[in-house]
């Protein structure tokens, strides 16, 4: 049985079922998994002038049927099952040659299904011979163990990096491509399928927080490596291949030290201590009996020492209280209720605020 303890950072290079098997049940924060994709590439693709396309025709992304490689899906994705921690997610990708089958393979495991991302490549390979569409897209299944099971999204990180608007399923991102793609000896690609940063960026950042453990069982040259090193979260990964380990290792020890920011560290989605509206109260900065009004001024009621409103008709919360006035079963009342200081209309959420900065910092 592996430590944990004793493979977090590193790269251990082994077959990726036979490995997996080893570790504990429960062990891993997230995984990020970019399997064969079982392309079943003949022959030489042509560039329209001529010269080669260097596709994927490598030993590990060749398998001798369909069963085969479906029982192989079905091992690895089982192992990642077991040693997913209970809150959770797995992110697999692939392309149209074989996401539907690892969908179906997993949902027959019982992981619930988030979100199928794609992945829109701004700068994709043309298709050559002219004979159907260019390949333009892969797409990332986000799952969670089973459909009951919790899991981090750091929304609030996510939307600030959407230029403050809902972070969509299409990502835009280019293919790995200048200094970022790691290149052989003779000056080639080091590998055919390594991912951009970009791409495990968003990854990360959605669905960790910082100190978390994020497994790559076909590791490559290191891609969720190095972005989860400059992202202050901790990886291990499993690779086959000698050349990819040690490309990948040598990468890691090259990423550059990261200072904190709130969204490296997802400050945006820590939850801030609960406030009751009695503790304004009782702070000062609310009274008992004074008014509290709509954004336009009117709906007036009167605030309890409770924190519950009084309309003259009955009282109630400040989030019933406002689902009352506008015909809803539930509304946010932080939103909804203002007071008046001197000629103006305060939120009180401001003061809820203001509490906060003063009181739950001491």
């Amino acid at each position: 049985m592996i430590k944990i303890s004793n493979v977090k950072n590193t790269i251990i290079q082994g077959e990726t079922v036979e490995t997996l098997r080893q570790f504990p049940d429960k062990s891993i924060d997230c995984i990020f998994a970019d399997p064969p994709y079982f392309m079943q590439t003949e022959g030489t693709l042509l560039r329209t002038e001529g010269t080669a396309f260097q596709g994927v025709d490598d030993d590990w992304d060749k398998f001798s049927s369909y069963n085969e490689y479906d029982q192989f899906c079905f091992e690895w994705l089982k192992e990642c099952q077991r040693v997913l921690k209970d809150k959770g997610s797995i992110w697999v990708i692939g392309s149209f040659q074989n996401v539907y089958r690892l969908g179906y393979i997993m949902q027959e495991l019982g992981f619930w299904i988030l979100n199928d991302v794609i992945w829109e490549k701004s700068n994709p390979a043309p298709n050559f011979r002219g004979t159907r569409l260019t390949n333009a897209h892969e797409t990332m299944l986000w799952c969670t163990k089973n459909k009951k099971a919790s899991y981090t999204f750091n929304y609030q990180t996510m939307k600030f990096l959407n230029g403050n608007k809902q972070e969509r399923s299409v990502w835009n991102i280019p293919l790995c491509t200048g200094n970022e793609r790691l290149k052989d000896k003779n000056g080639k690609k080091l590998h055919a399928t390594q991912k951009p940063e970009k791409l495990l960026e968003k990854v990360i950042l959605s669905s960790t927080k910082p100190g978390d453990l994020i497994l790559d069982p076909f590791m490559g040259t290191g891609t969720t490596a190095a972005v989860a090193t400059q992202l202050a979260r901790n990886f291990v990964g499993i690779e086959r291949e000698e050349k990819y380990v040690k490309a990948a290792t040598e990468r890691v020890k090259a990423v550059p030290y990261v200072t904190n920011d709130p969204i490296m560290l997802a400050s945006l989605d820590v939850k801030k201590p609960r406030v009751p509206i009695e503790r304004l109260i009782e702070a000062g900065m609310l009274k008992e009996r004074e008014s509290l009004f709509d954004k336009f001024g009117g709906n007036g009621v009167v605030l309890k020492t409770t924190g519950c409103l009084d309309d003259g008709d009955s009282v109630l919360s400040i989030h019933k209280m406002s689902a009352k006035k506008l015909g809803k079963t539930n509304h946010n009342g932080w939103d909804y209720w203002f007071v008046k200081r001197g000629d103006d209309l305060v939120s009180i959420n401001e003061f809820r605020e203001n509490y906060r900065e003063q009181f739950e910092n001491e």
